[in-house]
């Protein structure tokens, strides 16, 4: 599934768990060369996408993968680069070699009804049932495969926590179902209590988000920092109601002490809780519980998740540590994922022989069994919830012939949280011709725009450690005040 929130997203996410179809959640930012590789790394054979959204028109990117759509016959497709793919689905205009979702919903008769029927009979909870990419640390997406017993069951324990027992709760859901909190946090948990799933906007759009918690008078919002920041900050704020508001989730990012307490008064989500996970864990392993108090929901991402075990290892030594020492965090239990789809080295190298996956977080976990994040051991940046790797970006602008070397911070930003800076030393006979406008324009089309770097700087030189390893803690402190952030 390739493409915005809408209605046939959730539509497809129930109905392949249900024919034991293995969904693929596509980043809907994604050009053709992210798009070929996800494909391609799964073996895809069917692809569901609206024609156009926004600037991305998707017909037009899978056709620079696939020129023979065009001339195919709908649902025979035959791609030299992607040789599974033999069926695409649009969502709205009827276009060359694709199949129309209206069409698709009408086309099975009783033998394909008896076939699903036979299919239900031999599934089981712990088939693969969603594969979730995460950007990779080396330069490509690793895809967290998840079972129904994954998903299903960390749902019902996110819904526990959030005191959904005999409620009515209607929830506004403007995060994207492409992530596991919006698949997960929301559409499985809307299905398992009965919650009303509102979908606010196919993309996020805070005055929309606004608009449906008064008109649906919802109960219940989620999201990351960097949406409630604009929520909050929507010029025409005052004019909504929120009444009727008293639930919700922030997660995928740090919640600053400020801003939990502005979304708890000024938005009447007196039950605000966090959530902290990782594609990797289902996504939950810890939460705040409704009634926790405000230093706990500020400084804390709450207590570990039922059915799950937390450590906190000395990432040297592999030694577990005392209360409050910060380490690397480590999870167990049933909320871990089957392994990176066709990738043994990279599964290996998360998750130990002993079944403890290493997130790549430092935290501390105090006497009442409270984590608090402290850090992130590898340079991953979080810009408004999405996760970006600098490896990923660093091997992208090496390929401009004009680069030297690239290396890629996070800085501080208000909005986000962090925003993309590129330190870039440029060959000596191009230091005087490029331009950082230049360096944007050649990222536009190539990588998702939430990967193109808002600050791009010239440097002659990086800090080094002794051995002539880059420190990038001192190029991120040189940056932010060369900035002025």
């Amino acid at each position: 599934m390739w493409g915005p929130n809408s209605y046939e997203w959730v539509l497809m996410q129930l109905a392949t768990a249900q024919a034991g179809i293995i969904l693929i959640s596509v980043n809907p930012a994604y050009q053709s060369q992210e798009l070929k590789f996800v494909l391609k790394k799964v073996g895809c054979k069917a692809l569901v996408f609206p024609t156009k959204f926004k600037k991305q028109n998707y017909y037009n990117i899978l056709k620079e993968v696939c020129p023979e759509l065009e001339t195919c016959s709908p649902g025979a497709l035959r791609s030299k680069k992607l040789p599974d793919l033999t069926t695409v689905i649009t969502l709205d205009s009827k276009l060359p070699g694709t199949l129309h979702m209206n069409d698709v919903l009408q086309a099975a008769k009783a033998v394909q009804l008896a076939q699903l029927k036979d299919i239900q009979r031999s599934l089981s909870c712990h088939d693969p049932i969603n594969i979730q990419f995460t950007s990779g640390t080396t330069g490509s997406p690793k895809g967290a495969t998840l079972s129904h017993h994954n998903i299903v069951n960390n749902a019902n324990l996110i819904g526990d926590r959030l005191n959904l027992h005999n409620k009515e709760p209607r929830l506004v859901l403007p995060s994207p179902l492409y992530h596991c909190l919006g698949s997960v946090g929301g559409t499985m948990v809307s299905m398992l209590y009965g919650v009303t799933l509102i979908l606010s906007s196919p993309s996020f759009e805070s005055k929309r988000a606004l608009e449906a918690i008064t008109q649906e008078r919802a109960t219940m919002v989620y999201g990351t920092p960097t949406m409630f920041v604009d929520m909050l900050n929507q010029p025409d704020f005052s004019c909504y109601d929120f009444s009727t508001l008293r639930g919700g989730v922030v997660a995928g990012a740090p919640v600053p002490p400020e801003l939990m307490k502005a979304i708890t008064e000024k938005m009447n989500v007196t039950e605000l809780t966090v959530a902290y996970g990782t594609t990797e864990n289902s996504p939950v392993t810890f939460m705040n519980f409704h009634d926790d108090n405000i230093e706990k929901k500020t400084f804390t991402v709450g207590s570990v998740m039922p059915h799950t075990e937390a450590q906190i290892v000395d990432p040297q030594t592999k030694k577990q540590l005392e209360i409050n020492m910060p380490g690397e965090l480590c999870i167990r239990g049933y909320c871990v994922m089957m392994g990176y789809w066709d990738d043994p080295e990279k599964t290996k190298a998360t998750i130990d022989e002993d079944k403890w996956y290493w997130t790549g977080d430092i935290a501390s976990i105090d006497e009442e069994g409270y984590c608090k994040i402290v850090g992130r051991s590898r340079d991953m940046i979080i810009r408004g919830g999405e996760n970006i790797y600098p490896a990923e970006l660093e091997d992208f602008f090496l390929k401009h012939p004009c680069v030297q070397e690239a290396q890629v911070i996070g800085v501080k930003d208000d909005r986000m949280g962090e925003e993309i800076c590129a330190c870039i030393r440029l060959k000596a006979e191009a230091e005087e011709q490029v331009t950082p406008e230049e360096v944007k324009a050649y990222c536009k089309g190539k990588i998702s725009h939430f990967k193109i770097p808002r600050y791009i700087v010239f440097v002659k030189e990086y800090p080094l450690t002794v051995s002539g390893k880059i420190q990038k803690y001192k190029l991120r402190e040189k940056m932010e005040k060369h900035l002025n952030l």
